[in-house]
Order: C-alpha cells, then structure tokens, then sequence
C-alpha cells in the first residue's frame, strides 16, 4: 500500500483491544461483508486524524442499513487475527514493554502457527531462519545421542527460543518438539530485518527487551557453570 492511501486511510479498534491497520477502503468494505467490520466498531480515519464508528461515516452508513449486524443487539466478532486473543501475546515476557498499537502491529507482521502435539518444529543442524514465541502449549528442546534423548529445556506460554538466528543465521543447535498442541508465533528473519529497516518504533522495544531476556540467560549460564567449576574442584 503507497504512502497516498495509507493518508486516506483507515485504521480498526479490534475487539481485542488491539489497533490494526492502516487499511484502504476496498479491504474496509471486505471486512464488513465479512461482519469482521461492525457498525459498531470504531474507525480511525487517517485523513481528518477523528475517531468515528463505523456506521457513522457516510462512506459507509449504506452497507450497514442492508446488514443485519447493523441492529442495537450486540453480535461477537471473531479477532483480526482468528484464534488469537490479546491475552495469549501478553504472556510473551518480551511483549510486556509494547502498546497494544505497536503489538498488533508486530504480530501483523509475523506468522501464527498452530502446532500438533508431537510434531517437529525446528531440527538440529536445520536452517535457522526464524525464532519462535509461545503463545499457548507446550515444547521442549532435545538432542538425541547415541539414540538416546536428552531434554535441554522445556518451553511454556510466555517462552520464547530460537532467537540467536536472528542475529546470526547459524543452523539450529538442537530439534524442538510440541509436547502439546500448541500455539505459535513465527518470526521470520528476513521480516525481522524488514522491520528493523522501516519500522524503527516496533523494532527498538523488541530489540531491548530481546537483549534483556539474553542477559539474564548468559548470566544464569554463567552461575551454573561457576557451580559446576566449583563442584568439580571441591570433589578433587
């Protein structure tokens, strides 16, 4: 979408609390035949920086007088994002610091993907072209020597893991499997580098507290290997 209709736009208050958008018109008129939209859902409209509902705006009344949805009886929507409530994004740990704008945003930009128990999601030696964000489930990182599996962590709602690929395309380190069916968010690192480039608001509060979240592992890597040099000298 250019620069010229992203101006004349539109952006949508989701029902999850979440901004979405901007949108032109033509998608408008999608998600209302769609019921997506509502009349009673509120718009942005880009051009005259108001907030409006959607039945109110001229453009629009008509198709609402022909929709059933267009009555006083409140009818649910599903999200914008089918499946995902905003309460499932805040559990990740390293969304905690964003806006509901800036996090609807995000995930717009990124991948859900719902996962099966038991199925392999990254494979040891594997391209690492993406991180993951537990949304909802269960998963566990293993290696497997001498056909025997080790587990090296299990991973929950609010985990995230992966991350290092984004910084240096090296090949997964160990397989990961959903112990449950589960619920993810895929990032991509070619998207990662995208955002990065033109969406410096969005990437900046990820960045930090990505890096914090490394921190704190390195620093807990390091305690339990100064345990583990201390025990080893301790028993000689």
């Amino acid at each position: 979408m250019g620069n010229d209709s992203a101006a004349s736009g539109y952006k949508i208050w989701g029902v999850d609390d979440v901004v979405y958008g901007p949108v032109d018109l033509p998608h408008l008129v999608e998600w209302i035949s769609e019921e997506r939209v509502l009349g009673e859902t509120w718009l942005f409209k880009l051009d005259s920086q108001n907030w409006v509902r959607a039945q109110d705006l001229d453009e629009l009344r008509g198709l609402f007088e022909q929709s059933p949805s267009s009555s006083n009886v409140p009818v649910p929507a599903d999200p914008l994002i089918p499946g995902i409530k905003a309460g499932m994004l805040r559990r990740v740990k390293i969304f905690a610091t964003m806006t509901d704008q800036q996090l609807g945003r995000f995930v717009q930009l990124m991948e859900i993907e719902k996962i099966p128990a038991f199925r392999e999601i990254c494979h040891q030696g594997g391209p690492g072209d993406a991180m993951y964000c537990v949304l909802d489930g269960e998963v566990r990182a293993r290696l497997l020597v001498g056909g025997r599996e080790t587990t090296l962590a299990t991973f929950q709602a609010g985990d995230v893991f992966g991350e290092i690929c984004l910084f240096d395309d090296g090949p997964r380190s160990a397989d990961v499997l959903a112990n449950v069916d589960s619920t993810l968010l895929r990032i991509p690192g070619d998207r990662f580098d995208k955002m990065c480039r033109d969406q410096a608001d969005l990437a900046t509060p990820f960045l930090l507290a990505l890096g914090r979240t490394l921190t704190a592992r390195i620093r807990n890597d390091n305690k339990r290997l100064g345990e583990l040099i201390t025990l080893n000298r301790s028993s000689r």
